[in-house]
């Protein structure tokens, strides 16, 4: 009796410790389980982060480097072959204006060009000349992974002049014999990729940094970094991962040498510039802690509670055994402790069913043990289709058939087993039918079952879906964005490598997008550039990838089987078409339209960066060549560019050197065949290229600023010139958009008037209609005051433009000049003459005089006298010559009109 009795207390025992072994192995599982994920989603984070500030950092560095990358450029293109050339050519002040338009251009904060010798030639602002030797000697003559001619960037470096610390960038400029002549440096202040911390708020325990690639810091807070010292301690493991990219490690021993840090490191292509972000493993670590302690210390109170009334038992049984006597009594005390125990049981049971995860335990011969309530409710089991002694194979069918299983089965279990025949545990994702996504892990048990943990992980995996998505694609469109557009080049190329497969790179933007912009508002231009986002999308091949690689400025990689450039065309034309359609914003009707570059590969280059650029080069000649059209690359756009520098070079030293001449063309009375006025026409006498006409020069004069002292020039000369002219002959002389809107055009005037003695009637000053289309108050004001000083004010190549009625009324004009475009066809076509008419009887009503230009032949004079037009200008009554050849005797073969 007491034999069978004492088995019976051993078996029962038995059960309550399996069952708490059991369960604590469960727990325990799951605690690892939530640690290591933890940790793995930590370390996307972190490098996700790395991600989003090395995309704001190449914002800041790009356009600095672009500076460098022009001006490098440039030597070349002058033909300069030794450091001694190289120092003659820049030497001086002739080439400071260059710096300081770039400067201007594009805010670097120093802009310098310093010899080999270290010596700075020219620097902006001046003050900077004085440290610069120094810094390009200790921080910029590192050697560079590009041959020694990529960027160079030194630490911050604190700037006597700047007051402040600045990082310098370099790049070594060669000459035509590829040695190296000289350097070009730019520097900004150090703060600007420190603002990099504002811009990026730090969440508990997270931080980031900038180095070179060599581990010098660019931008810390060591006080959220706990790096002090001025690079990464060398022998790291930070310099081996930055060595090959990028990547992530958990090796980096934090600032109180116990807590350890997640680091994510990314180097940006082309550059020397790693981004670095570190995530405290104790951080990440946190909410697992507290999910852990709240599960050990329920898991410890049942265990004590167990372990407890089993050693009650124990002593009970022991009593029972030494008193015969009180046997009835103990056994009734024995059934009392067996329901306590039972009810222990069920605490545990109620644990392990209210745990936030799926649980499930299968025996060697792959039956249901147990499973929690949260398991069947993932899988949307019944209590009666999860029974303990179910064969897995028939758990998953049931799960077939609730919409929740949808692999082979077999398969499955065979799977699981070859993970478990090792002795190690394996982690699977697995998307369920109804989208959601589950995390299983599968431990092996000593009796050669498993334990498999299910977790619903699919809020936080769309979480984290979303923020790489972020870091890869623009918020304003969701196109790719510049980072993820490069990655997606560089796979064209590895394809280009591999196969021998061509594809072509577009780069387009908006034509004139700022004057729509700012007549839209931001909201308005941010509706456009998502319309036009999505039109292009409408354009492209389900293989093409589109980018929004700036503010209004898009590029498509166009990926093709054959010959691209067919392809290419094709797609170009479909893209103007389809953009070019009327738009709907906020109310308004907007067209626009776009200008597209193309380069093909391999022809047109095997590097991203190559490739890229002979695009834009290409973009610059579609933009050059009227707008709204495409043009491919070919060699000589880079050849045109490069003497496009030079030619800017140039031409800055043309007005110093006294290059310029004015040539004169006269204007006659149509009713006396008399000189009535005199234009003044500027010419450029190169000393390479003879004579020059305005239309090569004076846009680029525009563009680089050199417009303002050329038009002062101009005027003061053909004033001075004039005034020894007969006195009723006017002089003409054209004004740029640029000089009207300068500011002080009356107070230019005025002062050529008094220097030179010229009457201020006798003076002509053509506008053309730019300046009309602004329409503000200033350019009003400068008209009017110029009028006011008794100038005559004159719209030129009237017709032409966006000609408006309302212009005449706004601005003082007293002359209307008539196109050439119209007079050229005046005999021919009774449209042109239609409108001639028209001008000349609309300037008679408004008082206005009327002059023709382009007059070549006698029969134009006629019809240009019964239109009623007072002035006329052309080769037929001479060609622009220089002032010594000038005649104002009347035509030899001009008969005056009849009375």
């Amino acid at each position: 009796m007491l034999s069978t009795k004492r088995t019976t207390f051993l078996l029962l025992a038995a059960c309550a410790g399996l069952v708490i072994g059991l369960s604590a192995l469960a727990i325990g599982v799951t605690v690892e389980y939530l640690r290591k994920d933890a940790l793995r989603a930590a370390e996307r984070e972190s490098n996700n982060a790395a991600l989003v500030v090395a995309e704001q950092l190449v914002r800041i560095v790009g356009p600095r480097d672009a500076v460098l990358t022009e001006l490098r450029d440039v030597v070349p293109s002058l033909g300069l072959a030794t450091p001694a050339e190289f120092d003659a050519f820049f030497s001086g002040d002739r080439h400071r204006q260059l710096l300081e338009d770039r400067r201007r251009r594009d805010e670097p904060a120093v802009l310098a060009i310093v010899a080999t010798d270290g010596h700075v030639l020219q620097a902006v602002p001046e003050q900077a000349r004085a440290e610069l030797p120094a810094i390009v000697e200790e921080h910029l003559g590192r050697p560079d992974r590009s041959g020694g001619y990529g960027l160079l960037v030194s630490p911050p470096v604190h700037s006597h002049v700047a007051g402040e610390a600045m990082i310098y960038f370099g790049r070594r400029i060669a000459g035509i014999l590829g040695t190296q002549v000289g350097t070009v440096v730019v520097g900004i202040p150090a703060a600007t990729i420190d603002r990099l911390y504002e811009a990026f708020e730090a969440l508990p325990g997270q931080s980031f940094l900038v180095t070179r690639d060599d581990g010098v810091m660019l931008a810390n807070r060591s006080t959220v970094t706990g790096l002090a010292g001025p690079g990464m301690p060398a022998g790291g493991p930070w310099h081996e991962v930055a060595s090959r990219g990028g990547g992530t490690y958990r090796v980096l021993v934090g600032p109180d040498g116990e807590d350890r840090r997640i680091v994510a490191v990314h180097r940006i292509p082309d550059t020397p510039l790693v981004v670095s972000s570190a995530i405290l493993e104790s951080a990440a670590l946190a909410e697992w802690r507290r999910h852990a302690v709240r599960i050990g210390a329920g898991a410890l109170l049942a265990f004590v509670c167990a372990l407890g009334l089993l050693w009650a038992l124990k002593g009970q049984f022991d009593s029972l055994l030494a008193s015969k006597a009180s046997l009835r009594e103990r056994e009734a005390r024995l059934a009392d402790k067996s329901r306590e125990l039972a009810e222990v049981a069920g605490r545990l049971d109620a644990a392990v069913n209210n745990m936030t995860l799926g649980l499930s335990m299968y025996d060697r011969d792959d039956r249901l043990v147990v499973c929690n309530t949260p398991y069947r409710q993932i899988y949307r089991l019944t209590a009666d289709d999860a029974r303990p002694g179910t064969p897995i194979v028939e758990l998953f069918a049931r799960r077939i058939a609730a919409g929740t299983f949808q692999d082979d089965p077999v398969a499955r279990v065979a799977g699981i087993r070859s993970t478990i025949a090792a002795g190690q545990s394996g982690r699977f994702i697995v998307e369920l039918p109804d989208a959601r996504i589950i995390a299983l892990t599968v431990s092996p048990v000593g009796d050669g079952g498993f334990v498999t943990v299910h977790e619903d992980i699919t809020e936080r995996t769309l979480a984290d879906r979303r923020i790489a998505h972020l870091a890869h694609h623009d918020p304003l469109t969701d196109l790719p964005n510049r980072l993820l557009f490069r990655d997606r080049m560089e796979q064209a190329l590895a394809r280009l490598d591999r196969e021998d497969a061509a594809f072509a790179t577009f780069v387009f933007d908006i034509d004139l997008f700022k004057s729509v912009n700012d007549s839209l508002g931001h909201s308005g231009g941010d509706a456009l550039l998502e319309a036009v986002a999505e039109r292009v999308r409408s354009c492209i091949g389900p293989a093409d990838t589109i980018g929004r690689i700036g503010g209004d400025e898009f590029a498509v990689i166009q990926l093709v089987d054959g010959p691209p450039r067919a392809a290419a065309a094709a797609l170009a034309e479909r893209l103007l078409d389809r953009i070019r359609a009327p738009y709907e914003i906020d109310g308004k009707r907007i067209v626009i339209g776009i200008s597209i570059g193309i380069a093909l590969a391999p022809q047109d280059g095997r590097t991203l960066s190559g490739i890229l650029r002979n695009a834009d080069l290409a973009l610059y000649r579609a933009k050059k060549d009227g707008r709204g059209c495409y043009r491919f690359f070919s060699p000589e756009m880079d050849t045109d560019v490069r003497l496009q520098r030079a030619f800017e070079l140039q031409l800055r030293e043309a007005l110093p050197r006294r290059e310029f001449e004015l040539h004169y063309q006269p204007i006659v009375d149509l009713a006396t065949c008399r000189p009535c006025a005199v234009e003044a026409l500027v010419r450029w006498r190169h000393p390479e290229h003879g004579l020059i006409p305005p239309d090569k020069f004076i846009p680029v004069a525009e563009e680089i600023g050199l417009i303002i002292p050329l038009g002062e020039w101009i005027l003061a000369t053909a004033c001075r010139a004039a005034a020894d002219w007969p006195s009723d002959i006017r002089l003409a002389v054209n004004l740029s958009a640029k000089q009207v809107v300068a500011g002080d055009l009356v107070e230019v005037v005025r002062r050529a008037l008094a220097d030179t003695g010229l009457p201020a009637g006798r003076l002509e000053l053509e506008i053309t209609e730019s300046v009309l289309l602004q329409k503000d108050h200033d350019s009003l004001a400068v008209l009017h005051g110029l009028a006011a000083l008794g100038v005559h004010v004159v719209l030129d190549d009237f017709g032409t433009g966006y000609s408006s009625l309302s212009y005449l009324q706004l601005f003082p004009f007293s002359k209307i000049k008539i196109d050439r475009t119209f007079v050229a066809e005046l005999t021919t076509r009774a449209d042109c003459a239609a409108i001639v008419s028209s001008v000349t009887t609309l300037a008679r009503a408004l008082a206005m005089g009327t002059t023709a230009e382009g007059v070549e032949t006698w029969d134009q004079v006629a019809l240009l006298r019964v239109a009623g037009c007072r002035e006329a200008q052309g080769w037929l009554f001479g060609r622009p010559v220089p002032a010594a050849a000038l005649s104002f005797e009347p035509a030899a073969d001009c008969a005056p009109a009849a009375a």
